[in-house]
């Protein structure tokens, strides 16, 4: 059994918590990510989290639920022991009932579909069900979106506001959160983080630079609206305190510092890479120019309040700002 250590990422803890197994469903980039912290090579000062012996430290083996046999040889590569089942597809997570202590839960919904099922998420509703078949895991954390709060009309936004999804995918992920409290209702440390656009440079399409190039327009500043970013290292990051740290029931917001309207951003970004600014329309020559999804992204207009993340996840992110995220 390969074991690795959590020391400089989460400090001294008791010996109850050693030996730990933390099951990833759906680890794909931010997954691999959350790997990476929980070996340690994502843990060192720069997270600025104290450091203690490794003595204290508690062990934990890492697994992931993947569909994909193509995938098995890189998750191994990774460290991570890869475990085959489908979340459309009951009967494969049998397996999982029992078998690990903590659970980080970033499989998306299905995508869109017609009829009344595409407002539900039954890929979370079908966890839920496999892993109450036998001992419950200690911990859950499900990464939702803050798009399920729908348009703030750029309010701050903390995690106490109702949630109005405007969108079937927003609804999807409302369904989601349902399952994962019921899950916590039943003797499980379940925390929710809503997570906004996620970034990095390392990312396959984690900057806005392709967009950039194709001069994509962006909203005139009288319509544009505040948008909400983290880079996907420091997302990484607050999904591995939230497996120990988040409290039960509790909603995070794992947004960065950054307060900017998404031209704003995009100017930023271009400057950075020493491109054209994108050209600037009104709401409604936007409307009959871009597609219906974007347009989506551009009707929500808000600000999340990430002190939960600083004072009781107490992350420190390594990029505050997108500023500084880009050029890393």
């Amino acid at each position: 059994m390969r074991t690795v250590f959590l020391s400089n990422f989460l400090g001294a803890l008791p010996a109850r918590f050693r030996r730990q197994r933390v099951l990833i469903v759906g680890c794909g980039d931010v997954g691999l990510r959350v790997a990476r912290v929980l070996q340690g090579a994502g843990g060192g000062t720069r997270t600025g989290i104290a450091a203690t012996a490794v003595s204290h430290a508690p062990r934990v083996r890492v697994l992931a639920l993947t569909s994909s046999p193509d995938r098995v040889a890189l998750l191994r590569a990774a460290g991570i022991t890869p475990l085959q089942g489908n979340l459309d597809d009951s009967a494969t997570l049998r397996r999982l009932a029992g078998l690990a202590t903590r659970v980080l839960h970033l499989a998306p919904p299905p995508g869109d579909g017609a009829g009344p099922a595409q407002r539900h998420d039954p890929r979370t509703t079908r966890l839920a069900r496999s892993l109450r078949r036998r001992s419950l895991p200690q911990a859950l954390v499900y990464a939702s979106t803050s798009g399920v709060y729908g348009d703030c009309g750029g309010a701050w936004v903390t995690e106490a506001r109702p949630v109005a999804p405007a969108t079937p995918r927003a609804q999807r992920r409302v369904d989601a959160e349902r399952s994962v409290r019921q899950l916590g209702r039943a003797g499980v440390r379940a925390s929710i983080l809503r997570v906004p656009g996620i970034y990095a440079p390392d990312r396959v399409g984690g900057t806005p630079e392709a967009r950039l190039r194709k001069g994509t327009p962006v909203l005139a500043a009288p319509d544009d609206v505040f948008t909400n970013h983290i880079h996907a290292d420091d997302l990484a990051r607050a999904c591995a305190l939230a497996l120990w740290r988040g409290a039960a029931q509790r909603i995070y917001h794992a947004s960065d510092d950054t307060v900017l309207k998404m031209g704003d951003y995009f100017d930023l970004a271009a400057d950075l890479y020493g491109l054209p600014r994108p050209p600037r329309l009104p709401r409604s020559a936007a409307s009959t120019q871009l597609p219906a999804m974007l347009l989506s992204f551009m009707s929500e207009s808000r600000r999340l309040d990430n002190t939960r993340l600083h004072c009781e996840l107490r992350l420190r992110l390594r990029y505050p700002h997108v500023a500084e995220g880009l050029r890393c």
